[in-house]
């Protein structure tokens, strides 16, 4: 069996944003990915925390869809400029 918990982690900050990428092993040293996106509420000193788990086996088709996805956006984005609201 595996050591359990989190092997490697990495994270991306934008503005109130945090993304965080960590490789997890479960009790049998399977790996997966635990992608977590933590942004603050309107109470301060508290956070929501939204993840998503993809398994080692999801890995290669996940990346190829996200690419697809982040292809489409490269192509049709439009220039970034004043937000409406």
């Amino acid at each position: 069996m595996g050591e359990r918990g989190e092997v490697f982690s990495s994270r991306v900050t934008r503005d109130d944003r945090t993304y965080f990428f960590n490789v997890k092993e479960n009790v049998y040293g399977d790996l997966y990915l635990n992608i977590v996106e933590s942004r603050p509420t309107d109470t301060e000193g508290r956070y929501i925390r939204q993840s998503v788990l993809v398994y080692q086996e999801d890995l290669a088709p996940f990346v190829k869809e996200l690419q697809k996805c982040l292809d489409y956006i490269k192509i049709n984005a439009k220039k970034k400029g004043p937000r409406r609201g």
